[in-house]
This record gives structure tokens, C-alpha cells and sequence, in this order.
């Protein structure tokens, strides 16, 4: 039997749930590992008393971003189904979802991130969208990233396909703090913000705020996904740039 490429514990006598992306060093987030976090997410989220959720990682980044492999023809409709799943169960948990990012936080790793609540970083975290450059565009990003940090901020990440360091994350407001050690700094978070709380009542809070965020993110996700699957994937530059890819050479575009 495969081992899992997540952890998952409870802590501070049940008041916060961990997960720990281990699979590294890319921790991808494939097949297996939208799976497990979409059955941690689901069993835990009814848990009584509990306050949040802490995402954190393995090995030195926490995510190169989704599975190449698994965005070519005849996978991709599944990935990406399974992917926005998640992030649709993610924006209407019932919990602050905490992350905390050390090294590369890219492409379906940032859309995942970009599900949570709260992101901690530290100094040499880099975030990105690096979709473009293979000829695609990142779907889920294309919701979440205007509506977290503005229209304008989004474009210039989903195309140019650049990343922006820590620093810039948090003037965008993408973080919400810079630390040198980001797990220690989303339990102090929790420590200092969140554990002498009611559970009920912060799932009320939650859901007060998150709501409309949530709503408008979910219906548009429907939306990019038949963009991606129905238009953009019937271009011959999109498969042309993963086939590149994938061959370790560089993509030829015919502009169509």
C-alpha cells in the first residue's frame, strides 16, 4: 500500500487539526494528494471544538503546483475536477485554515493555498503562477487571486507567469505575516487569536464572511474550468506547450 503524501494529527486536545503536505520535495498536488486533503477536510470539518486547521509541509517547498502529467488530454478533466472539489469544500469550511509556506508556493499549489484563510510565509517563500509559460492558464487562480488581492496585482501574476517573493506577497496583501519559522508563527496565530474562542460561534464568523467570497468563487470556478477544457485545451499551442514540457525542450507556438 502507497503511503499517504499527507499527514494528518489533532492537537491541543482536538482544537486544531494539522496537515502536512509529505510528499517533498515538490509536494505535488496530484491525484493522491487532492484525495487525501479532501478526505481529511471532509471528516474533520463536524468535529466539535474544533477551532482551525494548520496546512504546513515537508522537505523545503510547499508546492511546485499540480501533476504536468496529469493536465494532458485525457486527464486533465478529472484533475481539474477533483482539484476545484476541494477548493470548493475548502472556501466553505467551517474553520480558519491556516497555511505556512517556506520555499516554492507555485501554480495549483498556490490555488490551493489561495482556498485557506490565513497564509504565513517566510523570507524566501515564492509565489506564482507559472501556467503561461506552458501555453495554459491557471484556472482556480484566475477566481481567487482577483479576489484576494485585487484585479490589477492578479493579472500581472496570471500572465506573466512570474513569481514575487515574500516581501511583495504581503504588501499585496497575499500574506498575512512574514516569519522566519511560519509554522511557530500560525500557532502563535492560534494561540494568541483563536483558542480561547467558541467553536460555534467562530463557524458563524466564517460563514459571515466568507460567504459571498465563497459563493462568487465556486460558480466561477464552473465557469474557467469548461474555458480550460472545452476551449483552451482545443488549441494546439495549450498541448503543444505541455508536450514541450514534458519533453525538456522549448515550445514552438504557432499562435493558434
Amino acid at each position: 500500500m502507497a503511503e499517504s503524501p499527507l499527514k494528518v494529527w489533532l492537537e491541543r486536545d482536538g482544537a486544531l487539526l494539522r496537515l502536512r503536505l509529505a510528499k517533498p520535495k515538490a509536494n505535488l498536488i496530484d491525484a493522491a494528494m487532492i484525495a487525501a486533503l479532501a478526505e481529511a477536510f471532509a471528516e474533520y470539518r463536524d468535529n466539535p471544538g474544533l477551532l482551525a486547521a494548520l496546512v504546513d509541509q515537508e522537505g523545503p517547498h510547499f508546492s511546485f503546483g499540480a501533476s504536468v502529467e496529469e493536465h494532458l488530454p485525457g486527464s486533465c478533466e478529472q484533475m481539474l475536477a477533483s482539484l476545484h472539489a476541494l477548493l470548493g469544500a475548502m472556501l466553505e469550511w467551517p474553520r480558519p485554515i491556516l497555511m505556512a509556506v517556506r520555499g516554492q508556493c507555485l501554480g495549483g499549489g498556490l490555488e490551493f493555498a489561495l482556498a485557506g484563510h490565513l497564509l504565513f510565509a517566510a523570507p524566501e517563500a515564492q509565489f506564482g503562477q507559472p501556467e503561461m509559460k506552458l501555453g495554459v492558464f491557471a484556472p482556480a487562480a484566475s477566481v481567487l487571486l482577483p479576489l484576494r488581492i485585487g484585479q490589477a496585482r492578479a493579472e500581472d501574476l496570471l500572465y506573466s507567469g512570474r513569481s514575487i517573493d515574500a516581501q511583495s506577497a504581503l504588501a499585496w496583501g497575499l500574506v498575512n505575516e512574514v516569519a522566519v519559522e511560519p509554522t511557530a508563527a500560525a500557532l502563535a496565530y492560534f494561540e494568541n487569536h483563536l483558542a480561547a474562542k467558541s467553536a460555534a460561534s467562530l463557524a458563524h464568523a466564517v460563514r459571515a464572511a466568507r460567504e459571498p467570497f465563497a459563493d462568487l468563487a465556486r460558480a466561477r470556478l464552473a465557469d474557467v474550468e469548461a474555458l480550460y477544457l472545452e476551449k483552451l485545451m482545443r488549441t494546439r499551442d495549450a498541448n503543444e506547450g505541455l508536450a514541450a514540457f514534458m519533453e525538456k525542450r522549448a515550445p514552438r507556438w504557432e499562435h493558434r
